[in-house]
């Protein structure tokens, strides 16, 4: 039997007010457990939460970028549960008028190809507290700093049918709140999540499968392995005359599977009812209108104007624009030296694997896009070549220099482009080496262009680098013709 995956996703994205939803409490991450949980946070008697109008802000904006509604109306619920870090014994959420109704997000596939991925709603709830398991023995430790931090849940559609297209969808969203700058979105520090709903069903057939949600997914990649582990084991579940049940289910990255948490809560098991300390949240047209002149230039838009403007191919356009970081690298770049093609080459190659091996991000760069595009420019004047350029790229990654000029000047590398003096060298190697001139003379025609290289390579060696290669190549096949 062919089958079907279902996919829906539910993003958690914590927003970056300074203080907490609810409460002037702070947000400022790696802080000592229990510091930043103030009597709001706690649930102590006779405290109200203030609602807080940035985390509005922010959510408005949100909804402004995925051209979803927004709610004039928006209303907080009580959502009931007892948990250890959990110390009000309900958690303010919104059920019923959430701020943002429906959007959509457009995501890129590897093939190039787009598709539209539906999102039915997104809410404003406080986080919880965090459980600690592993420094205690035989307890659970509590940490309540997170209580009340201030998240966005976006919730999907069923729309995504592979792992692939879930995860695109994530980075998707993850690219919208950092252009936006309402989160961080860094998911080591759970400044972004997911829960994941996964359901199979045979194609062609209309109705969902039972879906499992895979809770607290909080990486690219992790999403990815949980689904194709859970697609895996619900259809060989089936396959085997099983069911599939509805249930909550954690992935375990070290085992690579998921594995059963608790079976799945129906909402009326939370007992939601409007919050009675906080009035529903009314916005107007020219609230609205403020909030949607403060956008930034977002990662849909800036794509296109790379492609149209500065005529990036669509890949190269995709890449550069999924970061606001990268982009705004990439632009400066540019504008320093000129040409986009260049720019994008070396901001993906050259500079993002150096990047990447030393595990930093671009707004770490040691080297700055002033000083990159300055390279770029003496390697498009034919100041130096590629080779050259490579070995400045280096000198300043090691802080060895403060502009590429300076680089090239203290090692020597600036290109030999004078035609005498590479004509001299070219002469040089030619009478020192009888016996491969000999063998490319008896050579066949279609042969002589790799034996060429053998030259090439002499004389790059003789000018340590600096002669122009393009040129070294026409004088060398000139003279040996000559001699045939």
């Amino acid at each position: 039997m062919q089958w079907e995956t279902v996919i829906g996703l539910e993003v958690h994205v914590q927003l970056a007010t300074r203080s907490k939803i609810f409460s002037g409490a702070s947000t400022a991450f790696g802080a000592e457990p229990n510091t930043q949980a103030c009597a709001v946070d706690l649930g102590l008697p006779g405290v109200l939460p203030v609602l807080n109008e940035q985390a509005v802000a922010m959510a408005v904006q949100f909804g402004l970028a995925v051209h979803a509604d927004i709610a004039e109306v928006s209303v907080f619920d009580r959502k009931n549960y007892f948990y250890p870090d959990l110390p009000k014994g309900y958690q303010t959420s919104q059920m019923y008028h959430p701020i943002v109704g429906p959007g959509e997000v457009e995501i890129t596939l590897e093939d190039g190809s787009t598709k539209r991925i539906r999102i039915h709603h997104a809410h404003l709830e406080e986080d919880a507290g965090k459980s600690l398991h592993e420094d205690f023995h035989g307890m659970t430790g509590i940490d309540l700093n997170r209580a009340g931090t201030p998240l966005l849940e976006i919730v999907s559609e069923p729309d995504m049918r592979s792992a692939k297209e879930a995860a695109a969808y994530l980075k998707a969203i993850h690219s919208i709140v950092t252009y936006l700058g309402i989160s961080d979105g860094n998911m080591a520090e759970g400044s972004m999540r997911c829960d994941v709903n996964v359901s199979v069903r045979p194609k062609g057939q209309e109705a969902f499968g039972t879906r499992a949600e895979i809770k607290n997914v909080n990486s690219f990649r992790f999403v990815e392995r949980a689904i194709a582990f859970e697609v895996e084991r619900q259809i060989e579940l089936i396959e085997d005359g099983g069911s599939v049940v509805q249930e909550t289910r954690l992935f375990d990255p070290d085992r690579d599977e998921t594995r059963s948490m608790r079976t799945k809560e129906e909402a009326n098991d939370y007992r939601y009812f409007p919050c009675p300390d906080l009035l529903p949240v009314v916005l107007d047209q020219a609230y609205l209108d403020h909030l949607r002149g403060q956008l930034p230039e977002l990662p849909a838009d800036k794509r296109e104007r790379f492609q149209n403007e500065l005529g990036l191919s669509a890949y190269d356009a995709n890449v550069i624009s999924a970061s606001r970081d990268m982009a705004e690298f990439f632009e400066a770049v540019h504008s320093e030296c000129g040409d986009a093609k260049q720019a994008a080459n070396w901001v993906q190659g050259e500079l993002s694997g150096a990047l990447n091996r030393e595990s930093l991000s671009i707004a770490n760069s040691p080297i700055s896009a002033r000083q990159l595009g300055e390279l770029i420019s003496r390697v498009l004047d034919d100041t130096i070549n590629g080779k050259a350029a490579k070995e400045v790229f280096q000198a300043l990654w090691n802080g060895q220099g403060e502009s590429a000029d300076e680089v090239i000047e203290a090692k020597g590398l600036k290109q030999v482009t004078d035609t005498g003096a590479i004509e001299a060298m070219i002469d040089q190697v030619i009478a020192d080496s009888p016996a491969q001139v000999a063998q490319y003379r008896d050579s066949e025609p279609e042969k002589r262009g790799k034996m060429i290289g053998y030259f090439v390579g002499q004389v790059m060696k003789a000018s340590r680098g600096t002669a122009n290669p393009q040129q070294v190549n026409g004088l060398l096949k000139e003279k040996l013709d000559a001699l045939l």
